[in-house]
């Protein structure tokens, strides 16, 4: 027989490390034609930390996304970035870039001023150009004459920025202190279809809503709740590291399971932004978040399909089959 069951799972989650120093820097060199050279130690794995934080250079310079050269990860060229983990890149690193990006841009402030008499913060720069803010009789300018300006003059478009959270570290007696800059909040649904004739679990859906601050990319961030669900569920349903005298038993994906394609149910992705004031733009992390809540939300829902509380992962077919058992047995007495 197979039944169906919901679960729900939630999780808060620190950004960067606990109570330690955690910074990061960051290089900005604004070139003659308006492109931009950015130099980040953050080492893009996959979550996408080059694109998210080209983009938030960008966004400050007021030149396009293709505008932005990223060289990353090269201990020759960069300055340190800090480990990617802890969910931190986007919001340590990307603070760090935003920091040089701005150092970078008040040079230019100070021209593009000078160039229409008016006050620094009245200079407005987006899509390589250049206003002031609600005086449209002044007119235009472009980024690359400001910067020819400034050239002229023997000035440098260049910038650098570092960042450290702002946290202490936890007391050795109470365990109080203020150990991360900022945290990540998430709640996931998980619906399953249980077999009570095999023990089998599939999970058909999972609905997730993440609070990541201020969305820098949706499509990268729903592609991040996707990848860390889908972690979640082998660590839920699947993934074991068995050992015996010292041997591990599952050394090779044959034995150690993960889940491939075929395993991976709709996930739907609820971004919710609650921009963080620390955060570049309100950026902030959503790496791990994912991952946390997802096995947590299974195991509630499997409980809800057949009444069994399971208390150890991963949830394999033998195990609950176990369980099932158990149950039927206490009720037959």
């Amino acid at each position: 027989m197979k039944k169906r069951g919901y679960g729900l799972g939630c999780m808060y989650y620190g950004i960067g490390n606990t109570g330690l120093p955690n910074p990061a820097g960051a290089f900005v060199d604004l070139l003659d034609d308006g492109s931009v050279n950015l130099y980040i130690g953050a080492a893009d794995i996959g979550q996408g930390s080059n694109t998210a934080i080209a983009q938030l250079v960008a966004e400050e310079l007021g030149v396009t996304f293709e505008d932005v050269r990223v060289t990353s990860a090269d201990t020759a060229l960069t300055p340190d970035g800090g480990a990617t983990s802890a969910s931190r890149q986007t919001y340590v690193s990307g603070n760090a870039a935003l920091l040089a990006a701005q150092e970078a841009k008040r040079v230019l402030m100070a021209e593009a001023a000078a160039l229409f008499a008016v006050a620094e913060d009245e200079i407005v720069f987006r899509e390589r150009r250049v206003w002031v803010k609600e005086r449209p009789d002044l007119g235009e300018t472009t980024l690359t004459e400001v910067i020819a300006c400034c050239r002229q003059k023997g000035k440098m478009t260049i910038g650098h920025g570092w960042f450290n959270p702002d946290t202490t570290g936890l007391d050795d007696e109470t365990g109080e202190g203020s150990p991360y800059g900022t945290y990540a909040f998430a709640t996931q649904i998980v619906e399953v279809e249980v077999d009570t004739e095999t023990g089998q679990v599939e999970v058909l859906h999972i609905f997730a809503a993440h609070d990541v601050g201020r969305a820098v990319n949706p499509m990268q961030i729903e592609g991040q709740i996707e990848g860390g669900s889908t972690i979640g569920m082998g660590l839920g349903l699947c993934e074991e590291v068995k050992t015996r005298e010292g041997k591990v038993l599952t050394p090779s994906f044959a034995t150690y399971l993960i889940p491939t394609a075929l395993d991976v149910p709709d996930v739907h992705s609820v971004i919710v932004e609650e921009p963080e004031a620390t955060g570049p733009f309100g950026a902030k992390g959503v790496g791990e978040p994912s991952l946390i809540p997802t096995a947590a939300a299974i195991a509630n829902a499997v409980y809800d399909a057949v009444g069994v509380r399971v208390t150890e992962l991963p949830i394999t077919p033998e195990r609950l089959l176990r369980l099932l058992q158990d149950q039927k047995q206490n009720e037959s007495k």
